[in-house]
């Protein structure tokens, strides 16, 4: 196994950032991992763009994994002004208590390192990362997938596993197969 490193997305590792994109055709057809922000352009160049200037401004955050000199995956976070946009949201509100600080939206693996453990490790350094920035309380949604074959390619969101691993706690059920799951980063 290879010795991961983890740098956070900025505008110095921004070129690593969008040739790991690049290299999937701009990953779910030109996403750039906007979806989560708020919404963006609906064209792949346009995400690019607007991906490029939020993480130049400082509004758009990921802990980047890296294969020596390669990123091969990433865990993007961010607050909820920053990431507004969730999946299930009908769900998610009717559960609603507080906002969190953070949110964990979005993961992504280079189709050649996964199933190495480059998801845990992004995640790992999402919440050191978070913790750099003063902490709190941050929550996810990820997929429960013990018992069912799932394609790793869909799991945008992780599984419920790497978040446990981590000491996160399932909060309530979102739709059939997801969970808002909490921790809090001192």
């Amino acid at each position: 196994m290879s010795d991961f490193i983890v740098k956070p997305l900025d505008e110095s590792t921004w070129p690593d950032f969008a040739r790991l994109v690049e290299k999937h055709n701009g990953v779910w057809g030109g996403c750039w991992c906007m979806a989560f922000h708020q919404k963006g352009s609906g064209s792949a160049s346009g995400n690019r763009d607007e991906k490029e200037r939020r993480v130049r401004e400082g509004r758009a955050h990921a802990a980047l994994v890296y294969d020596g000199p390669v990123a091969v995956g990433w865990c993007q976070f961010g607050s909820t002004d920053e990431l507004p946009r969730i999946k299930l949201k009908r769900d998610y509100l009717d559960g609603l208590d507080k906002l969190p600080d953070w949110r964990i939206t979005c993961f992504f693996v280079d189709r050649d390192y996964r199933r190495r453990g480059v998801a845990s490790i992004a995640l790992e350094g999402a919440l050191n990362e978070i913790a750099r920035l003063g902490g709190g309380t941050v929550e996810s949604y990820p997929e429960d997938v013990d018992g069912r074959s799932t394609s790793g390619s869909f799991l945008y969101n992780g599984t419920i596993s790497i978040f446990e691993r981590q000491g996160f706690q399932r909060t309530r059920r979102l739709g059939k197969n997801h969970w808002v799951v909490t921790k809090v980063i001192g």
